[in-house]
């Protein structure tokens, strides 16, 4: 090769590295225009890759210290259910979108009183106090009707184990408590639920699959969630729940969410599992409601639940922007007091409300005698009222027993706004329990029945059910009535003027 080639092909290189630098450093300088100041502070938001230097990030979230705090906190729970028998006359053909079980067309009814064997459970609880009360979920300490466990260990973190007991249930929230005969124990303290926000960092802590405490973290999905879970073992469910997608699975249900300053803002209760495990999305009672419901439970053993007294418009249940009010109870809490139906109520005490399910999650939240203000707009325009909650009658788990000469013998309750909703009913009472030896017990009623009418009478109360009764003293009573989930109307007759033993 020729000397002017060689020095050709140099000059050539050279003028190409030179070029190449320049352009590198246009195109450096360029890319910094797509950097901004958030918020006024230092950290530039920029497509990744282009900048080197400051992340895009903030530091690391630390959740060792949440974490450590805590895990001594939040229990292991076992329990044992002893088998009982149960009757085969509850209505078998549930609607299930008219796929019907072949083998019920042939079998149904036909061998009498089952037996259901023993269960075992395994769950998670959270210690609130230092003298042994634990939050944990009704459903881990229940069998999903009246049965409750009759044998419930917890084991601490630090493998301690103690007998619990019972001393108080919700289904309509699915919350327990229970009581173990220590002291000196680790607790966490409440936080506030209505303070998490979209995207906040969360860890949930609890025994999943039988493993070992075992913690998890996930961000907040969403809040004011229903998903119906509850109306499972309610025929009156409150949902609200708080949304992550902290990982959750079997096991886990009633243990600790906590802030990253191991604050508790929720309970563990419940996943979306289209294959049966964590798929993502786990649901958490939010702990504004649960210290109210708990705080109940330990001092009364049920729930005191208050009574605004309106309405939800059913045609605007779920519109995403308030609570519509569709009528006025005479005689609630909000009677009087400026609130029209076609109103919609978008805050309580300042506390965001943009569903059915956050006011009725938030009411519940308040105890009877409270004194609300209420946010609601009218014709495009903002108003503000107070009202005194009243204590609720008949409804929830506040249960109010008829007892016409204590014949019926039955706990019962009157449908919700909700319920009555769901099912496609005016209203009702529905049967939550059936005492031994009352003439409900001697019919084929089963717990859950939901009473329309009586003799051709419709009722939708406690009140008006008592009254149909002693209108008919000395007649056969005829009961009609559904089952939640079941199709078709379903008749039970009595006779009050029989003796009962």
């Amino acid at each position: 090769m020729k000397l002017k080639q060689i020095l050709l092909i140099v000059a050539i290189s050279a003028v190409s590295a030179v070029t190449s630098v320049w352009i590198y450093g246009k195109v450096s300088t360029k890319q910094i225009a797509f950097s901004q100041t958030i918020n006024g502070g230092n950290v530039p938001a920029n497509y990744a890759g282009f900048l080197d230097g400051t992340p895009g990030a903030g530091e690391p979230v630390d959740f060792t210290k949440a974490a450590n705090a805590a895990v001594p906190a939040v229990v292991h729970i076992k329990t044992k259910i002893p088998a009982k028998k149960v009757s085969n006359s509850l209505p078998r053909n549930r609607n299930n979108g008219g796929m019907e079980d072949l083998f019920e067309q042939f079998f149904n009814n036909n061998f009498g009183p089952q037996i259901q064997p023993e269960q075992r459970a395994s769950g998670s609880g959270v210690i609130i106090s230092e003298d042994g009360y634990i939050i944990t979920n009704n459903h881990v300490v229940s069998d999903g009707g009246d049965g409750v466990a009759t044998e419930i260990t917890v084991t601490l973190n630090n493998k301690k184990e103690y007998k619990a007991k019972v001393i108080g249930r919700d289904p309509s929230s699915d919350l327990a408590v229970l009581k173990v005969d220590a002291s000196g124990l680790p607790f966490l303290l409440y936080g506030n639920s209505d303070n998490v926000k979209l995207g906040q960092w969360v860890l949930a802590i609890g025994y999943p699959l039988t493993l070992e405490t075992t913690v998890t973290a996930g961000i907040v999905s969403a809040k004011g969630r229903n998903i119906g879970i509850n109306s499972r073992q309610s025929q009156t469910p409150i949902e609200s729940f708080i949304q992550t997608d902290a990982a959750v699975n079997q096991g886990n249900s009633g243990g600790a969410l906590i802030t990253t300053d191991g604050q508790l803002v929720g309970i563990n209760s419940a996943i979306y599992a289209p294959n049966g495990t964590y798929a993502g999305y786990s649901f958490a009672i939010p702990v504004n409601l649960v210290k109210k419901i708990i705080n109940d439970l330990i001092k009364f053993g049920d729930v005191k639940r208050p009574y605004l007294g309106v309405s939800v418009d059913r045609e605007k249940f779920d519109a995403g922007d308030g609570a519509h009010v569709g009528e006025i109870a005479k005689d609630g809490a909000a009677t009087n007091i400026g609130l029209k139906p076609g109103d919609v109520i978008t805050k309580i005490n300042d506390v965001p409300i943009f569903s059915w399910t956050e006011l009725q999650a938030t009411v519940s939240s308040y105890n009877a005698g409270d004194k609300i203000n209420i946010t609601y707009k009218r014709a495009g325009k903002e108003y503000t009222t107070a009202a005194t909650l009243k204590a609720i009658t008949g409804t929830y788990d506040s249960l109010a027993t008829v007892n016409t000469g204590d014949q019926l013998g039955a706990e019962l309750e009157t449908v919700d706004e909700k319920t009555a909703l769901k099912n496609e009913i005016e209203g009702g009472v529905v049967v939550k329990k059936i005492k031994t030896g009352g003439a409900f017990s001697k019919t084929r009623m089963e717990s859950g029945f939901i009473i329309t009418s009586v003799n051709g009478m419709d009722v939708s109360s406690i009140e008006e059910l008592n009254e149909a009764i002693r209108s008919l003293k000395g007649e056969t009573i005829q009961l009609e009535g559904m089952y939640p989930g079941y199709s078709g109307s379903y008749r039970y007759p009595l006779n009050l003027d029989q003796p009962q033993p």
